[in-house]
């Protein structure tokens, strides 16, 4: 069998770091789409196979753990020391309690504490790229963020953020953000039946030259919360069961090629925590939908 490297998919370069277009999440090495608890071995497989695949973007934060796992404590014991071509990606401004309840960070002294806590979990002097994310969970983050991506910003004069991305956001903050500091990615929860008023926001980050990062493109979200969906699963499905016949493929892999599709700037960061599902996701890299597949997946 082939083996598919995530490069196949073309790479984009965020600040002055350049990745595979085909990523990673790590939600899924906590627990699976179910809830249920992950297997600590596995999660640290899938983390090493996908280095071997070509994944060198890989999305955490120091809020994806459960009561068994840590997403970062696993990706520090399973890549540490890093390769020179990874990026790993994490996110504040949203966060969780012990008890896992989710909590906002809101001062420059909330935010630091959360990049420091990413830092010290990961083992870094630095991160790579960090999103301020606004909203809890999966709500569509409102209001104001200039005071929190402020202090982001001089989080980066002091050295201890390399690049700065959005999430959870709108078009509004999208602007917001650039009046303030270089945006290197906005990441939002979208996919090819999900919160497609974002069409609008990828396409200013196509014009501005940043990266779109979806999340959760292929359906689904954490354990208990519902996806936005803005289109009826039933005639969409069946259009992407149709499509994956036509080139031998899964479902899944339709719709994270379809997200690449959607233009040179958009990267894929589906999770998984099964060895067979990572080589699965890695191979949609490769798949070429035609303008007619396209059509019908609307």
């Amino acid at each position: 069998m082939t083996t598919i490297h995530a490069g196949a998919a073309g790479t984009w370069t965020l600040g002055d770091r350049t990745v595979n277009r085909l990523g990673l999440g790590a939600m899924r090495l906590i627990s699976k789409a179910d809830g249920s608890p992950s297997d600590r071995a596995q999660a640290v497989e899938v983390l090493q196979q996908a280095v071997e695949l070509g994944v060198n973007h890989i999305d955490t934060a120091s809020f994806y753990f459960s009561s068994l796992r840590s997403a970062n404590e696993l990706i520090n014991t399973a890549l540490a020391p890093y390769p020179d071509d990874l990026v790993l990606t994490t996110k504040v401004g949203t966060g969780r309690d012990p008890s896992g309840a989710f909590i906002g960070a809101h001062t420059k002294e909330e935010l630091r504490g959360q990049v420091e806590e990413n830092i010290r979990q990961l083992g870094l002097d630095r991160l790579d790229v960090v999103n301020l994310r606004i909203g809890l969970n999966l709500e569509r983050g409102e209001g104001s963020l200039k005071a929190r991506f402020e202090a982001l910003a001089e989080l980066r004069e002091e050295g201890l953020i390399r690049h700065l991305g959005i999430s959870n956001v709108g078009l509004e903050h999208v602007e917001e953000a650039l009046s303030i500091a270089p945006v290197v990615c906005v990441q939002n929860q979208y996919g090819l039946t999900i919160r497609r008023e974002d069409d609008a926001i990828w396409q200013v980050c196509a014009e501005r030259g940043i990266a779109f990062v979806p999340f959760f493109s292929v359906g689904g979200g954490p354990a208990g919360v519902t996806a936005v969906a803005d289109a009826p699963e039933g005639a969409a499905d069946r259009a992407v069961a149709e499509v994956a016949a036509r080139h031998g493929a899964s479902p899944s892999q339709v719709r994270l090629a379809w997200t690449l599709h959607q233009g040179p700037h958009v990267l894929a960061i589906p999770g998984t925590g099964n060895p067979a599902h990572l080589r699965e996701n890695v191979a949609a890299a490769a798949l070429r939908l035609t303008e007619e597949d396209l059509a019908l997946l609307g």
